[in-house]
């Protein structure tokens, strides 16, 4: 079982993280986009800070690295956020979830990595099981589409710099600090943006309160622990079953329709992450079997 720690801990991370759409749908109906990243980073870094207050050790490495990753996250959320509102939401969730396909690339060229076949044939795969899923194709190419795009190479990094930080630095401490600086940042923003000032709606706040505690700092702890003992490849094949876990719960939850393309786009998606982490050699076990007459 601790072989698969990694595993685990980002398909937990996943369903989590799919669990949250329901939610950010809901809270969206209250607040804005931008209200909804401050509010979460803040009550995400304000919960991890009270759980391990005695574990906060604080040095210059794990800080600079921290506000690396907030800063990639806050970014990569901003860019998801601002696309969403020129393009299509099927076309803006598909184009993020590229970074399954971007991350052994980045590994590739900044540290000469190699490339695993299986886990890239599993990213592409991924990534075709999402456009089953989710895309419509309609209304070309625009802004909204590049911007869609460059929050999936943010992510990318983000999984990439997280697996490589996590190697040296307490995971906590990674989380918290990432989740502050996201804060910060967020607050700024909706500061200059004269949004500061919010309504208080009890259902909105619930799906919040649920979006902060659930989805950031229990998930995006969890993400940080489960990536020391993962590739970043496999790691965001994984993670990109959170379109998967979304669907379900949506169909669950709020009673959404299941389509055809949606069952071949989740099967795809499933089958990905089956070929990266097991790389068919369970077939290669079978043929080695000696033959039983």
């Amino acid at each position: 079982m601790k072989r698969y720690i990694g595993e685990i801990g980002l398909l937990i991370t996943a369903i989590i993280w799919g669990s949250g759409f329901v939610a950010a749908a809901i809270s969206l109906e209250y607040y804005t986009a931008y209200q909804n990243m401050a509010i979460r980073f803040l009550v995400g870094s304000l919960i991890l800070s009270l759980i391990f207050y005695k574990k906060i050790k604080w040095n210059k490495k794990v800080i600079i690295k921290g506000f690396i990753l907030g800063s990639i996250l806050y970014l990569a959320f901003a860019l998801q956020t601002v696309g969403l509102g020129m393009t299509t939401p099927s076309k803006n969730a598909f184009l993020t979830t590229v970074n399954v396909v971007i991350v052994p690339f980045i590994a590739f060229f900044i540290y000469k990595k190699k490339l695993d076949k299986f886990e890239l044939f599993g990213a592409v795969l991924a990534i075709v099981g999402i456009g089953f899923m989710s895309l419509q194709l309609s209304g070309g190419i625009n802004m909204g589409d590049f911007l869609s795009l460059l929050c999936a190479f943010a992510f990318a990094f983000h999984i990439f710099y997280t697996a490589k930080f996590v190697q040296d630095e307490d995971p906590v401490m990674l989380t918290i600090i990432q989740m502050a600086a996201a804060a910060i940042i967020a607050w700024f923003v909706i500061g200059l943006r004269g949004e500061v000032t919010m309504p208080v709606e009890t259902e909105g706040l619930l799906a919040l309160l649920y979006l902060g505690i659930m989805s950031t700092a229990l998930a995006f702890l969890l993400q940080t622990v489960a990536q020391r003992h993962i590739t970043e490849t496999k790691a965001a094949i994984i993670l990109s079953t959170e379109s998967f876990w979304g669907m379900l719960f949506s169909i669950i939850i709020i009673g959404e329709i299941i389509t055809l393309r949606m069952a071949i786009g989740a099967a795809l998606i499933l089958f990905a992450v089956i070929i990266s982490e097991t790389k068919f050699n369970f077939i290669k076990r079978r043929k080695s079997l000696p033959e039983i007459r």
